[in-house]
């Protein structure tokens, strides 16, 4: 998983600096400054006198001497316990030295600490008491400068405040900086050219590393300011794949890079000290991106999930991504929920729905006794009031599950001590337990708790992490019943993420943790409030002018965790669900549509010649076209034969085409106005025009004549539909209007009186209007941009999105209903959820598409200029344009078997595709 990966690659680059030290040993928000080879003199002067080869490693608040030989302690020596620091024999300093140590630096001190005696992880040995070192430097023409430089950082050490301690040292690291720049000998190539240059610090989990970036024409670079623990940090940027901007320290200086498209773990995270350095190298690789790399948003992930290309564990890493959640920062760690509700049974039954966690409530709201009582303490505090005193999420929490893997951390992070045995990760069970019955303790879990690596579980290391009460050691963590081994228990753990359950449920979760109920009433009525310190925006840094509490503040935000970036404000769709496309091949899915064991239906087959179609639509090819029309032609319908085509036009003209003879058949004409759609009614018989003189014409096909007039509305009529008996038609007067009725069937009959059932009011004109498979949902797009989708049986609206900057030039339901696909005059492709009105995907091409078809998951569009683009929306790409009209495709029509395609244009034209396989 993400952390272990990530520790596995520090463990390489130990391997390239042959070094035991890591950054880890030192306190948190402490700096490596420089090291020198050394001697470490013991018992100087005396019969056992020996000296101790190594490296002494300055840092901004330590010492730490190194041995080369590894049964001998990493030595630590914290400045501010320093009594005396000088070079050694000088101002007296042990006078009862008869010699003088060449190159000497002597340290008094009361408190030292060793670590990793034999190369063992182990918590700090310290000894108390006052006494000397004496470290000999290999060039002793370095020690005036080193004492110096310890002189000054022991100063910083022992001020009284934290702040002065904290400003101090970070103008020495400043100007130390300062003092050097990129060394641009190490560039990969003569010819790079370089953009820019600034000061930042790589990040990694708990520590921060000084130095130099550097991006060229090619390349990304980061030299440390200390050469640790290489020389040099390089990222083709050919390579790049993915870049984040990140909050770090509550601060908006961060930049994340990834080189993968799913791993959580980065190449490199960088702290910049200035926002504008953070913003222009993000801008020149976003720049450099865009001709590589489709940006992925949240909403675009959103339907990937949904329709069954990502699965659930997949859509969460992506969401912890975009939240600022961060495999190098421990206090924005990736969080997962807890799935499973039972450690007990000795099996796992995941067709069980009491087998889960309700995922609709927070960790603390779980318990309902423990609730009640958090609840009345919060009756009772005054503001700002929070319900848990913990968060879900913090390094504490991480380093919880992780210690077997990642003990380093868990000493850093807390002063060269492991937590108490009974405190530790000791069983699955244990811990759930105390998440639902523990007055304080709330937390989630992590990535790798549905990942593939047993280590977290496995004392592989044999650490000594202590004994129980019960006199237990504690080892491997106790796993439950149903899972008889490590690696049962996490291919279990995933089986229950992806499960039927999960996935009909995962998104109350989401509202909670990404979503809207993370924040204001809706997390209040979801018993979903923390400290207000967790959530973005809690506390502005930069208003705080005490130096002291600036620092204790962040200390606290950062110890205690915080709360992801709000992705949602509206409530998260749901998964399709019971069935899932195949993640290989993308189709889509018709829910109704039932799978009968051993046997294939008409409809089956149906379906897979559709999908078949959809998954070859980019070998369209133009048949034949025939220009019919005196102006734009604006509809087509097409008799259920596939022998004649209908056509209406700008020109005012309806007409019959012969697909047979290639020939006109017929050209009618009910007024002087443009004719803007078409359709035919069931049987065939009847052809039903609409028109810019405020009417809708029927026209019988087998008497040759017009046969009803509706004349319903008090501006153009820009679209109709028909289903069951029911016109739908809308208009520029800003209604879509439902009609009840039959058209007459026989000239000269008496003319039938059309019932209207419904007005759906709107703001400004419609421009068009789509219906939805069963006809119980009908979506309207206006010439303002706005998408509403109607509940046709109460005629109400279910939501409306503002989604397009110009007019709404098509819009239509996925074939299960599921999303509604918009085209905007703004060259905007948006995808909305029907069931929560979020938008979950949007694209944009460089002119705007006027019509299309789609099978939501591929759309086949037309555009201004004429050509057909077909857009992979899954995949947030345009797969392939297709050239057509001279002018702009206005219309299209598509066959049951999706074979067959018919577009209308601006230059007059009909246009025959077929798919060639």
């Amino acid at each position: 998983m993400a952390f272990i990966r990530k520790k596995r690659r520090e463990q390489q680059l130990q391997l390239y600096s042959k070094e035991r030290f890591s950054l880890l040993l030192l306190n948190l928000e402490e700096y490596y400054f420089e090291q020198h080879t050394a001697n470490h003199i013991r018992h100087k002067g005396s019969q056992n006198e020996r000296k101790i080869r190594g490296s002494l490693k300055i840092c901004s608040k330590s010492v730490i001497f190194e041995p080369d030989a590894i049964s001998q302690p990493i030595i630590k020596i914290p400045l501010r316990d320093c009594i005396k620091i000088g070079k050694h024999g000088e101002n007296g300093a042990n006078r009862h030295f008869a010699k003088v140590v060449s190159g000497g630096i002597s340290l008094i001190f009361s408190q030292v600490y060793f670590i990793k005696e034999h190369n063992i992880v182990a918590p700090y040995k310290i000894e108390r008491g006052t006494m000397e070192y004496v470290f000999e430097l290999d060039v002793s023409g370095k020690v005036e400068g080193v004492v110096e430089t310890l002189l000054q950082l022991h100063r910083a050490s022992c001020l009284d405040k934290l702040g002065d301690q904290t400003a101090m040292i970070t103008a020495i690291l400043q100007s130390r900086l300062a003092r050097t720049s990129f060394d641009k000998n190490r560039f990969q190539s003569v010819s790079e050219k370089l953009h820019m240059e600034c000061k930042a610090e790589m990040v990694t989990p708990l520590v921060t590393n000084p130095g130099h970036v550097c991006i060229t024409d090619t390349n990304l670079y980061f030299q440390p300011l200390n050469g640790y623990p290489k020389p040099m940090v390089q990222i083709t940027l050919h390579d790049v794949r993915r870049i984040y901007k990140r909050r770090h320290g509550l601060m908006p200086l961060g930049l994340e890079v990834f080189c993968t498209e799913d791993d959580l773990c980065s190449d490199v995270y960088l702290k910049f000290y200035e926002r504008q350095d953070r913003d222009d190298l993000y801008f020149y690789i976003a720049t450099y991106l865009e001709h590589h790399v489709a940006e992925r948003t949240a909403e675009g992930y959103t339907l990937q999930w949904q329709r069954g290309l990502l699965s659930n564990y997949q859509y969460l890493l992506h969401l912890n991504t975009l939240a600022d959640r961060s495999c190098n920062d421990l206090s924005q760690y990736p969080v997962f929920p807890w799935v499973v509700g039972d450690y007990s049974s000795s099996e796992l039954d995941l067709s069980n729905p009491g087998t889960f966690r309700d995922l609709s409530k927070p960790v603390g709201a779980l318990n309902k006794e423990r609730l009640e009582r958090l609840l009345t303490r919060y009756q009772e505090m005054p503001e700002p009031k929070f319900m848990y005193g913990s968060h879900y999420s913090s390094p504490g929490y991480v380093l919880f599950y992780l210690v077997r893997i990642a003990p380093e951390y868990m000493l850093c992070l807390q002063n060269g001590r492991f937590d108490n045995a009974d405190r530790m990760f000791n069983s699955i069970a244990e811990t759930w337990k105390n998440c639902l019955d523990g007055a304080t303790d709330f937390k989630e879990l992590i990535p790798e708790f549905y990942g593939d690596d047993v280590s977290f579980l496995v004392n592989s290391l044999k650490l000594d992490l202590g004994k129980r009460q019960g006199g237990q050691m504690v080892d491997d963590v106790e796993l439950p019943p149903w899972a008889r081994s490590p690696e049962d228990f996490l291919q279990k753990s995933r089986d229950a993420l992806e499960s039927d359950y999960v996935s009909e449920h995962l998104h109350e979760w989401i509202d909670l943790v990404f979503g809207y109920k993370q924040k204001g009433r809706d997390a209040v009525g979801a018993h979903n409030v923390f400290h207000p310190l967790t959530y973005e925006g809690g506390v502005d840094l930069n208003s705080i002018e005490d130096p002291d509490e600036k620092v204790a503040m962040l200390t606290q935000i950062l110890e205690f965790g915080q709360t992801p970036k709000q992705l949602f404000v509206t409530p998260h769709p749901r998964r399709i669900t019971p069935k899932f496309k195949s993640l290989s091949q993308p189709s889509s899915y018709n829910a109704s549509t039932a799978d009968t064991p051993g046997e294939e239906s008409f409809e089956d087959l149906t379906e897979e010649s559709r999908t078949l179609a959809w998954s070859n639509i980019t070998r369209l090819q133009l048949h034949e076209q025939h220009k019919i029309h005196k102006e734009a032609v604006t509809g087509i319908a097409v008799s259920r034969s596939g022998s004649s085509v209908f056509t209406t036009s700008q020109d005012s003209t309806l007409k019959m085409f012969s697909k047979e003879s290639k020939m006109l058949q017929r050209s009618i004409s009910f007024s002087n106005m443009a004719l803007s759609s078409c359709l035919l009614l069931p049987g065939d018989a009847t052809v039903v025009s609409s028109s810019w003189d405020n009417n809708v014409y029927f026209y019988s096909i087998a008497f040759g004549r017009r046969q009803d007039t509706l004349m319903g509305h008090d501006d153009a009529v820009s679209k109709i539909c028909w289903h069951d008996n029911r016109l739908y038609s809308a208009s520029w007067d800003s209604t879509v209007k439902v009609w009840s009725g039959v058209p007459a069937e026989m000239p000269g009959s008496r003319r039938h009186q059309f019932d209207l059932l419904a007005e759906l009011e709107h703001d400004v004109s419609v421009d068009t209007i789509s219906l939805s498979a069963a006809s119980t949902l009908l979506v309207s797009g206006t010439k303002e941009g706005t998408v509403t989708i109607w509940d046709l049986t109460a005629a109400t609206i279910l939501h409306q999105i503002p989604c397009h900057s110009g007019t709404v030039c098509d819009t239509a339901f996925s074939p299960d209903s599921r999303h509604v696909l918009s085209a905007g005059a703004d060259g905007c492709l948006n995808v909305v959820d029907v069931q929560t009105g979020m938008l979950i995907s949007s694209m944009t091409s460089e002119e705007p598409q006027r019509c299309f078809l789609w099978d939501g998951n591929s759309v086949l569009s037309g555009s201004q200029s004429g050509e057909l683009l077909v857009w992979d929306l899954l995949g947030g790409k345009i797969r392939e344009r297709i050239q057509g009209h001279t002018g702009a495709v206005t219309c299209m029509w598509m066959n049951d078997q999706c074979s067959s395609v018919i577009t209308g244009g601006e230059d007059r034209q009909i246009m025959f595709w077929k798919l060639q396989y």
